[in-house]
């Protein structure tokens, strides 16, 4: 096993675990045992767990990020963009369910309480097109006149929501279900 197979053989036994057991329920030994690693093999690649937790958010929204900008065209109205997005955001969740659900973990805990905080408040950089498209859209009168933090919940609670509920096989999404679960959610939020 090379290096670089190593360090994604860790990633992906992380997430297995970290989606099965949350982040405590995860310790480094299981991660080292599920990647068929020793323990210490983890080390040269991650300095500690909330290194290697905070590492996987930051590859996840690598990838997720371009997904979410190819054919975004920032001209458009408000409505098709925040449809383009948000669409794009459920198709990435439902066919990269790992990453959806470490990404859950990540937002119910303190890792994601501070990032997310940085981000609505503006002191942490990347990745803010959903930031930029909120912020015009209560500028332009658009969007109800709503915190922005509000506004976010009411927009991707639902999302994560359903989500969920199609990699947890209570719903099946198509593209009629998405486009129609984003207009409600576009309604959520419009003026």
């Amino acid at each position: 096993m090379a290096k670089l197979d190593k360090r994604d053989e860790i990633v992906r036994a992380a997430l297995e675990l970290i989606a099965e057991h949350g982040f405590h329920g995860a310790p480094m030994a299981m991660i080292a045992e599920r990647a068929s690693v020793g323990a210490g093999t983890i080390y040269r690649y991650f300095e500690n767990k909330d290194v290697m937790i905070t590492e996987l958010f930051r590859e996840i929204e690598e990838r997720n990020y371009p997904i979410l900008k190819a054919g975004y065209a920032p001209d458009q109205p408000l409505r098709e963009r925040f449809f383009h997005l948000c669409t794009a955001l459920m198709h990435y969740f439902i066919e990269n369910p790992l990453d959806f659900r470490f990404i859950e973990q990540f937002f119910n805990s303190p890792y994601g309480v501070a990032h997310r905080r940085d981000k609505l408040l503006g002191t942490k950089e990347g990745c803010d097109v959903f930031k930029e498209l909120f912020e015009d859209g209560l500028s332009r009168q658009v969007m109800k006149d709503l915190p922005l933090v509000i506004l976010f919940d009411l927009a991707f609670g639902p999302i994560l929501a359903v989500a969920r509920d199609h990699i947890l096989s209570f719903i099946v999404l198509d593209d009629v279900l998405i486009a129609r679960t984003v207009e409600a959610c576009w309604d959520a939020i419009k003026r």
